[in-house]
């Protein structure tokens, strides 16, 4: 299918061929009629895109900053890799569409297919030929609505809601400053309220646009028109000024918040819509006592996963317009003819043109406010299942939806059970290798290595979404690319697959890849529950495939592999103290639904028990843990089968700069010291002996030559089965003895 995308880096804009999405659970699967531009925030993106690296750090501080927070942590060069990931990738744009439904997804029957329907959401509905939309970002459409206006329902309801937060009545008097896309809507449900409406814009056409849309009077912004637009308020509201002054312009002149105050009437309301300057002019906005409110989106629910994606609405009875019913209220005023849509379509262009209609719409070649991209109407189905190769691309970030069965659970004795050791070597010409995800962490730390291993064939990546297979396959070079889970699960030229998912699949995912027969790598954790453990041990003792990896690195790291050969072992038992300054979560990190991803020390935690049994060479056998001062925070103390003890520190409430692992070792009358892999110390002497490394590295590399190694050669894995089923045992442990509040067994 077609889909417009933009390289954040370069400022590329490319119409892509790229594989169509899966219809996931709690969605349905729609082809595109029409989809708006959005002549605001798409043109800010495109315009963005195109600065200087100096230009985009300017425009995005807030970035910049996570930036040398983790350059402090991580090293300069895996956070250039990190943020290079980030700016050299494909972009989608669009947020706003209509058009046919053409699969329905567990949990969505209230659609059915072939049924019209708007859809939001500037990671769903996009400018592609076929997008998935979740529930609460999908409204029908009524009988008699035009497509090409039910396309503007997004734009829609982010002017329906500043008109909500503005709180007006009916008789009241308003100016909307900024008469582009969204301020046009503004002026047009504020008319249909009973409001009085007045209006600024630097462009003279639309300001005639929105006096025929029912506004009373519209001026320029200069001087001038500011002073006779002030005079018609006065007159109109009996010399008391505009009861409420949205803003919905943009740009970085202060000039809007300025005249807000001076056309507002005591104790007035000013909402912002756009994005523009709001340095508040302090005696105007005091002397007045304006109330100054902010305009969220499409209204409650935008940025609440639970909302989007999960679909738990919230009760009319507390939260009357969520962003849904703005949507769907916004396609009824249509549909009663009470808002004049039709006037605003400047332009209707194929989504073949998108890339020269951008350019226009940049230099301000196509005057007019609402342009529109249009579909072939007999574009072909996406196939079934999705699950066909294809040389375009796309995004695996989570399995949701990924069917299948694992076999049933077993008694977990069964994981020091001894199995057939090694499996069929590589196919001649490097062993074949198929990803399912391709997100940040694939991108940035592992396909690059596997990209410069000669040993090693980027043959097949699942993701998704349409575009983050695109970009794997534009920087790594894959043959071929789907959206489907199953396309890499059955393809039987791969030798192994990797598992780079969110955590809640890892469990399904490897057992259905161990059932192939391939040799597989997972991305920690192994699984999130006991129950998913004994399902992974079952599916080993049921195929005889345990050719299992899981993604501990930490142990191949060179500087600590170093470290351990240089302590030697001085014999007796050990004492281990692992301190893990983790650092805050970002508010909308996936980490913190941890209903369905699980804790986040469960997801991370077992990098740290593996190396310390590594060091060791001992399972853990004991886990007792402690809350630590803010959430999520955990004091973990492990004994090993040899005797041997540990303790893991795992804090998020730390200095962003500090470093973020340190491992102590003590035992035999010796010390070591693992500075967040930068250096390492040894005390076995009168003086230490420290080596430095030149960059962070937490071993990936080496990892995944061994991984390679053992694909091809058809040799044991780098860590044993039994080893992982420890490890993951003892992480899950954890979370038990947390709610437990006693010491619990491995």
């Amino acid at each position: 299918m077609k889909q417009v995308a933009q390289n954040y880096k370069s400022g590329e804009l490319a119409v892509l061929d790229v594989p169509p999405p899966t219809c996931a659970p709690g969605g349905v699967l729609v082809r595109s009629l029409y989809s708006l531009i959005s002549t605001g925030t798409e043109l800010m993106k495109v315009g963005e895109a195109k600065l200087s690296m100096l230009g985009k750090a300017r425009a995005r501080p807030d970035q910049v900053r996570k930036v040398l927070d983790s350059v402090a942590q991580q090293g300069a060069v895996n956070t250039y890799k990190k943020v290079m990931n980030k700016l050299d990738s494909y972009t989608p744009l669009g947020y706003s569409l209509c058009g046919v439904v053409v699969e329905v997804g567990a949990g969505a029957e209230e659609f059915s297919v072939g049924q019209l329907v708007a859809a939001a959401g500037n990671e769903f509905a996009l400018h592609a030929e076929y997008n998935w939309i979740p529930v609460n970002l999908c409204v029908p459409v009524p009988d008699g609505v035009p497509p090409e206006q039910a396309a503007f329902s997004t734009v829609g309801a982010i002017a329906m809601h500043g008109v909500r937060q503005a709180e007006v009545q009916l008789g009241d008097t308003a100016v909307v400053i900024g008469l582009g896309l969204v301020g046009q809507l503004v002026v047009r449900l504020l008319v249909a309220a009973g409001v009085r409406v007045f209006g600024i814009d630097t462009v003279d056409d639309r300001c005639r646009m929105a006096e025929k849309a029912g506004a009373l009077h519209c001026s320029s912004a200069d001087e001038a028109g500011i002073a006779s637009l002030e005079r018609s308020i006065l007159e109109a509201s009996s010399g008391l000024g505009a009861d409420h002054i949205l803003l919905a312009a943009g740009g970085h002149s202060n000039g809007p918040v300025e005249t807000a105050a001076r056309l507002a009437r005591d104790r007035a309301r000013v909402v912002d819509i756009g994005k523009t300057r709001l340095d508040l002019p302090w005696n105007a906005y005091y002397d007045k006592e304006l109330d100054v409110r902010f305009s969220r989106s499409y209204g409650p629910g935008r940025y609440d996963d639970r909302y989007e994606l999960q679909g738990i609405d919230y009760p009319a009875g507390y939260v009357r317009w969520t962003e849904r019913r703005n949507l769907a209220c916004f396609i009824d005023l249509i549909a009663r003819e009470q808002m004049d849509i039709g006037s605003l379509i400047a332009g209707t262009f194929p989504i073949a043109d998108a890339t020269d209609v951008y350019q226009q719409l940049s230099t301000g070649a196509l005057p007019g406010v609402g342009f529109l991209f249009e579909y072939p109407k007999d574009a072909a189905e996406p196939p079934e299942g999705n699950g066909a190769a294809h040389t375009g691309a796309g995004a695996v970030q989570s399995a949701g939806g990924i069917a299948g069965t694992a076999p049933g659970s077993t008694d977990a004795a069964t994981t020091t059970r001894r199995r057939e050791p090694g499996g069929r070597p590589a196919s001649a010409g490097g062993a074949r290798l198929g990803f399912i995800g391709a997100g940040n962490y694939a991108s940035s730390m592992l396909l690059p290595h596997l990209q410069k291993n000669e040993d090693a064939v980027l043959a097949h990546v699942a993701t998704n979404k349409s575009l983050s297979a695109a970009n794997a396959q534009r920087r790594f070079g894959f043959e071929n690319i789907s959206t489907e889970a199953n396309a890499v699960l059955s393809d039987e030229s791969l030798d192994a697959v990797f598992v780079v998912t969110r955590h809640s699949s890892h469990a399904e995912l490897a057992c259905r890849a161990l059932e192939t027969g391939k040799a597989v790598f997972v991305e920690k954790p192994l699984a999130l529950t006991t129950e998913d453990v004994d399902r992974i041990v079952a599916t080993v003792d049921a195929t005889g495939n345990d050719r299992l990896m899981v993604g501990f690195n930490r142990r191949f790291a060179p500087l600590l592999t170093d470290l351990r050969d240089r302590f030697g072992d001085p014999g007796g038992n050990y004492s281990l103290r692992y301190l893990v300054n983790a650092g805050r979560l970002d508010p909308s990190s996936w980490y913190l639904d941890q209903d369905k991803e699980g804790s986040r020390f469960g997801g991370e935690g077992g990098h740290f028990i593996d190396t310390l049994a590594w060091w060791l060479n001992s399972p853990p056998t004991e886990v007792y843990a402690v809350p630590g001062p803010d959430a999520g925070d955990v004091i973990v103390t492990l004994r090993f089968a040899n005797g041997s003890a540990g303790q893991i520190t795992y804090v998020g409430g730390g200095n962003a700069r500090f470093p973020k692992e340190t491992l102590d070792i003590t035992g035999g009358g010796r010390n070591g010291r693992l500075d967040n892999f930068q250096s390492a110390s040894v005390w076995a002497g009168r003086k230490p002996s420290t080596r430095k490394a030149r960059g962070t590295d937490k071993g990936q590399r080496v990892e995944l030559e061994r991984f390679v190694a053992a694909v091809r050669s058809g040799g044991p894995m780098p860590i044993s089965f039994d080893s992982l089923i420890a490890t993951t045992r003892a992480t899950i442990a954890v979370d038990r003895s947390l709610a437990s509040g006693r010491p619990e067994m491995v």
